[in-house]
């Protein structure tokens, strides 16, 4: 019995760390913009976020708990995009394992060009963090400035999810 138990925790294990990412893209705006082009057939929610940012790391078990039920669903995708520095990326990886993140996590490498893809994204955002932007068949539905709840994020999921 206790070996049974112990193939088990190991498998659990092993189980968990291949969910999450061990290493992150490194993108500039160009080709973020070009991936949420891609996945134009769902509900796509992007989440621009950094290690620093206290709200940031405050509403991320919501979106984990929440994109870890619907991950299966072929018409939804999350893809979190942390502004962290490229110098941070290692920084970036221990957070990705320390807080089990399993949606997709991408580091944008644009900071020096923030002013001229930030209001890209949304003329009204004014470059605090966190941001969420759903998107449906490509285009953007909804803008969240600032902190996200749980029911908020649930609700406005559902709204467009159908």
């Amino acid at each position: 019995m206790k070996k049974l138990l112990s193939i088990f925790i190991l498998f659990v294990s092993f189980a968990a760390l291949s969910a999450q990412q061990t290493k992150v893209s490194i993108l500039k705006y160009e080709d973020l913009e070009k991936r949420i082009q891609k996945d134009n057939d769902k509900l796509l929610v992007v989440n621009f976020w950094a290690t620093t940012c206290a709200p940031c790391v405050k509403e991320l078990p919501h979106f984990m708990e929440i994109n870890n039920k619907l991950k299966d669903q072929r018409n939804f995708k999350m893809i979190l995009v942390s502004l962290d520095r490229l110098a941070d990326k290692e920084r970036v990886l221990k957070f990705i394992k320390n807080k089990n993140l399993t949606a997709k996590v991408i580091l944008l490498d644009d900071i020096k060009r923030m002013n001229t893809w930030i209001p890209r994204f949304e003329k009204s955002w004014d470059g605090n963090i966190p941001v969420t932007i759903f998107y449906k068949n490509g285009e953007k539905v909804h803008f969240n400035d600032g902190e996200m709840s749980k029911e908020d994020l649930e609700k406005t999921i559902n709204n467009n999810l159908k």
